[in-house]
């Protein structure tokens, strides 16, 4: 367990709808976790399946939480912990969770709780918890109109003809305009084949813009 240190960092601040959830102390590290999927498919002629890109994951922002309430007047350290349990909650407007915001400094990381994990160290005699840590999960939430202004997809400019060389495939015209083997059919359907093994040395074949 790391120990909590004083400094002069800029305050961490959990946001929700408009509210501040207080975070008590600075985390002494995070954990900034993102990944992508890859499909792998198979097609006639390859001696190994072709690799494409499936999805973006969503990054992950993770991190251990320490509270304290042994000194304060209001010595149960559960008003701070359940304000950020609260954070998994179904919002009754939304039927969601709510979205919310981690800000430390520069890092402004717009998001959804995840997960919360706590664990009581230190109790009254009454049993009363007075410290807590939290190893907390946020999953970074970005919806669909804004990930369309981030990456915006292209397309070829427009159709165009393309003639048929000897020993060539619908595979190799796919990978060679799209940098995509798989979207062979796109060309097929422009050119009424049913056959792609069945190309024809010299044919004009049309090669069609891809809807973005």
């Amino acid at each position: 367990m790391s120990t909590p240190t004083t400094s002069n960092l800029a305050k961490a601040v959990i946001i929700a709808g408009g509210t501040e959830v207080p975070v008590k102390f600075n985390p002494t590290e995070y954990n900034l976790n993102k990944s992508v999927t890859f499909v792998e498919k198979s097609i006639p002629g390859f001696t190994t399946p072709v690799t494409q890109f499936g999805s973006g994951e969503s990054e992950t922002l993770s991190m251990e939480l320490f509270f304290d309430a042994y000194e304060e007047k209001n010595r149960d350290v559960r008003k701070y912990t359940e304000k950020l349990r609260d954070l998994l909650k179904v919002d009754g407007a939304q039927h969601a969770p709510p979205v919310c915001r981690f800000v430390w400094g520069s890092l402004d990381f717009t998001c959804l709780l995840q997960s919360a994990n706590t664990t009581f160290t230190m109790f009254l005699d009454s049993g009363v918890p007075v410290r807590a840590r939290m190893d907390v999960t946020f999953q970074e939430y970005k919806p669909p109109r804004r990930q369309r202004e981030e990456n915006p997809r292209s397309s070829p400019d427009k159709s165009k003809l393309h003639r048929v060389t000897e020993d060539e495939t619908l595979w190799v015209l796919a990978d060679e305009e799209y940098g995509d083997p798989t979207r062979w059919r796109a060309i097929a359907e422009a050119n009424g084949i049913d056959n792609p093994r069945t190309l024809r040395p010299g044919a004009l074949l049309v090669v069609p813009t891809l809807e973005s």
